[in-house]
């Protein structure tokens, strides 16, 4: 693939959506493409958080302990981000996440995800705008979870 595709890859990602193709072409270009077989993790719970990534090709399990062992939470395919949180909010990882099938991914280190924040400000308030969506759908969820169970 093409740094031209990569870019197109990140377009389609909410979060990169309406930054400049010049800026994009960057962050591609800096990024490195990570593959990964069935039942392989991409980072475990608790672990620093280094990276983001952006899956190209493929399928991810997001898992989270419980006291009956993992639990998978979410599964994640083509065109979404996912490792997002821990370098945004600098805190270990919150969930395991595992390659469920054959994977393809655009790994953008925390370094370079803070670099163009800092460089390129409308990156970062279409972040904010994902997040409080990404927020907003897991209150929603929450309350959902809580009036079934009462």
């Amino acid at each position: 693939m093409s740094i031209n595709d990569d870019v197109e890859l990140l377009r389609r990602i909410p979060m990169f959506a309406k930054v400049e193709p010049a800026k994009l072409k960057l962050l591609a270009f800096t990024s490195e493409r990570v593959t990964y077989g069935e039942g392989q993790e991409l980072f475990h719970q608790g672990d620093n958080a280094d990276a983001a990534y952006l899956i190209i090709a493929g399928t991810v399990d997001v898992m989270v302990d419980s006291p009956k062992g993992p639990l998978t939470v979410a599964q994640l395919g083509t065109n979404e981000f996912v490792g997002d949180i821990g370098i945004l909010c600098d805190v270990p990882r919150t969930a395991t996440v595992r390659a469920a099938t054959e994977l393809t991914t655009l790994k953008i280190t925390k370094e370079l995800f803070f670099r163009m924040i800092t460089d390129f400000p409308a990156m970062g308030v279409e972040i904010m705008r994902v997040l409080a969506h990404r927020l907003e759908q897991t209150t929603v969820q929450l309350r959902e979870a809580r009036s079934r169970t009462a």
